[in-house]
């Protein structure tokens, strides 16, 4: 059977296709919520395809598959058969990333941005991250940089202006200490926004955007879009790693059809549990207790501990779960480690119980 015609007979499930070269090696992890329709795109419309594309499938020799019950497990048994296998296309077809994390070195009189790969225990610094794109790390602090005009290039301390102040890219600090104070200043209003306690940056960087294209500015004004683009990618990545740090046992259910649901159990960024029920309207009690029980016995009653920070080797399955709870594909029940006190197991149950008593219902 060729290729052509293997695909056509791939099940339209949601699950995962590996694409193999001659030896059987793995080119090529990809997912889908449709196997059957996507993996038959590869030989349709070649006009359509990217170089790289058109390479990958003129060394494909066979095509297997795993299939998933939900486009949810789809996305996570992708990442982790990614990082498991290496394949050269999945490598080739993506930007070049590497984890990136900003930190606000807070020692010295004058505070400043640095990007580094790891974190260090520098307890006068803070750290946000991490990122997976260094590219959008880069345009976003760069630009703040630029439209603040943070970027001094005398050492701290010298008596004249910087060649920068000159050309209208530094404030002062290479010589005036007011120029210190401000510049901290900004230091810690762009904290406040990786936080998301203040976003006036945001709208004065989209005001000077404005600004430049009404003077006609228009390279300057797609420079500040870049920037204000890889601001909100920024932000949106902290509210994933904040979610994560903060709710780390979390309850899902998803009905993959009117009588069946499936239950995941998540820790982090890993699925501790999953398993099918099956619904009729006299056994809804049933499933209830069984869910409850089975809650109980994952993540156990036992005294809280403190959330540790999310590191780079979790955070391509916290996206994808946060993605997930976000979506309209399923309803979930967050277990704060307070609940999981054994003081509060009464309170435990209330809780389970009142979300499986609005969840698990037979669908009208």
């Amino acid at each position: 059977m060729n290729l052509i015609e293997k695909a056509k007979k791939l099940p339209s499930s949601p699950g995962v296709y590996l694409m193999k070269d001659s030896s059987g090696g793995i080119l090529y992890v990809g997912k889908s919520k449709n196997l059957n329709q996507r993996v038959q795109s590869y030989f349709q419309n070649s006009k359509n395809l990217s170089k790289k594309v058109e390479k990958l499938v003129s060394h494909l020799k066979d095509i297997d598959y795993i299939i998933t019950d939900t486009e949810f497990e789809a996305f996570i048994l992708e990442c982790q058969l990614i990082k498991e296998l290496k394949p050269l296309y999945n490598k080739l077809m993506k930007c070049p990333q590497s984890y990136t994390y900003i930190e606000f070195d807070m020692a010295d009189e004058l505070h400043t941005i640095k990007l580094t790969n790891e974190m260090s225990e520098n307890t006068s610094s803070l750290f946000f991250g991490p990122f997976s794109s260094k590219n959008t790390v880069v345009k976003a602090m760069k630009g703040l940089k630029e439209l603040y005009k943070m970027e001094c290039n005398h050492t701290y301390n010298r008596k004249s202006p910087c060649l920068n102040y000159s050309l209208g890219l530094c404030m002062g600090i290479c010589f005036q200490s007011s120029a210190v104070d401000k510049h901290n200043q900004i230091i810690s209003r762009i904290i406040a926004l990786l936080e998301g306690k203040d976003t006036s940056i945001l709208q004065e960087v989209k005001q000077q955007m404005i600004d430049a294209s009404i003077h006609f500015d228009f390279e300057k004004a797609a420079k500040i879009r870049d920037c204000l683009t890889a601001l909100k990618s920024l932000l949106k990545k902290e509210k994933v790693i904040e979610f994560t740090k903060a709710n780390q046992n979390i309850v899902v259910i998803e009905f993959l059809n009117d009588e069946q649901l499936k239950l995941f159990l998540i820790h982090r960024n890993k699925i501790l549990y999953n398993h099918i029920f099956n619904l009729n309207i006299t056994n809804l009690k049933e499933i209830r207790q069984s869910v409850k029980a089975t809650i109980l016995e994952v993540f156990k009653i036992r005294e809280s501990s403190p959330s540790d920070c999310i590191n780079k080797d979790e955070i391509d399955e916290a996206n994808i779960i946060y993605s997930y709870l976000k979506s309209n594909a399923c309803e979930y029940l967050v277990i704060s480690d307070d609940h999981l006190n054994p003081v509060n197991h009464h309170q435990l149950e209330r809780v389970i119980d009142e979300f499986l008593f609005s969840k698990i219902k037979i669908k009208q």
